[in-house]
């Protein structure tokens, strides 16, 4: 198969560009390299690719560009028999300073890649959202049926990007698939992200920092609960024209996993507090009981299992990632 991965220098498109790569496709990545975060990062991920490439029957070719760029957009749209949009701009806090950016990157950049998709035959399009399309819960957990009232930029800006994808889907006749992952977290993860910081800090002797008073919950959901839910839609249409949940159905409450990994870290320290962002959601929890139908979708870490990985895999790559989360 021929796969385009918008993006796929990212933490999500990275492990996915991997995968196919290491399952023997020939894998274009498309990435601008945006410093949001230390683009170190995204240069160890594409080695890894390269190294995956190089060891099996996959080809790996990356192309610095934009999905702003509709030209060159679609130029690798046409090459392609899947499209997995993984290039957006991330963060909900930064959202609010510029929601344009998110507009034009998130929103634009969907539409540049569905406009080049629609009429060129292609397998299916599997677009990126979030559990943020949701807002504040009315219930939980979230199903697909529940009211989406983002509260941040970007979550409005997910949700327009996957309303363009489900509609296109309907009145242009291709498949596309949103899929509204829920806090994903592992191996290479952003920097800036609860739980690589929580490791860290402990590991560094630093008391974790929460903020608010932790009372928040999330449904933190495994890299590779995301890139399997990902690998089925390559021979699964059952989902096309759909939005699903993809979490691991189990949530916790932040205060508690730094709690946890505190104990497990570094007994000693006493947990720091600041104040809550106001974007920040309250809790997330999944319902993924239609991507279970749809996907046969089954996520195979609970939280505390999935943490105990990353915290392993945190020792083991301390000397090239832990820098990268101090500075950041």
């Amino acid at each position: 198969m021929r796969i385009l991965v918008t993006g796929g220098a990212g933490f999500i498109g990275g492990h996915l560009a991997e995968r196919f790569v290491t399952d023997g496709h020939d894998v274009v990545v498309l990435d601008n390299f945006d410093p949001f975060y230390d683009t170190r990062i995204k240069n160890h991920t594409v080695e890894v690719c390269r190294e995956r490439a190089d060891e099996g029957d996959g080809t790996y070719r990356l192309v610095e560009g934009d999905v702003r760029d509709a030209d060159l957009v679609t130029e690798l749209v046409e090459e392609a028999d899947y499209v997995y949009h993984q290039a957006a701009q991330a963060g909900v806090r930064p959202s609010v300073q510029n929601p344009r950016k998110y507009d034009d990157v998130n929103v634009d950049g969907t539409l540049n890649v569905l406009d080049a998709a629609r009429g060129t035959g292609i397998e299916r399009v599997v677009l990126a959202s979030s559990s943020s399309v949701y807002g504040k819960p009315e219930y939980l957990p979230y199903d697909e049926s529940h009211p989406t009232t983002p509260v941040s930029p970007y979550g409005a800006s997910k949700l327009a990007a996957e309303r363009y994808a489900c509609a296109y889907s309907e009145v242009y006749d291709l498949p596309a698939v949103a899929l509204r992952y829920f806090t994903v977290y592992g191996p290479r993860m952003r920097p800036n992200m609860a739980i690589s910081n929580f490791v860290s800090r402990c590991l560094n002797g630093e008391p974790p920092v929460v903020y608010g008073d932790g009372t928040q919950t999330r449904d933190f959901t495994f890299i590779e609960d995301i890139v399997e839910a990902n690998v089925t839609l390559l021979s699964e249409d059952a989902a096309d024209g759909e939005a699903l949940n993809i979490g691991s159905t189990d949530n916790i409450e932040i205060l508690t996993l730094a709690e946890e990994i505190r104990d497990q870290l570094a007994p000693d320290l006493e947990i720091e507090f600041a104040e809550r962002h106001d974007a920040d959601a309250e809790h997330t929890h999944a319902d993924s009981s239609k991507a279970s139908e749809l996907l046969g979708y089954e996520p195979s870490r609970t939280i505390r299992e999935g943490v105990a990985e990353f915290v392993e895999w945190y020792r083991a790559n301390r000397e090239w990632y832990e820098p990268l989360v101090l500075e950041s």
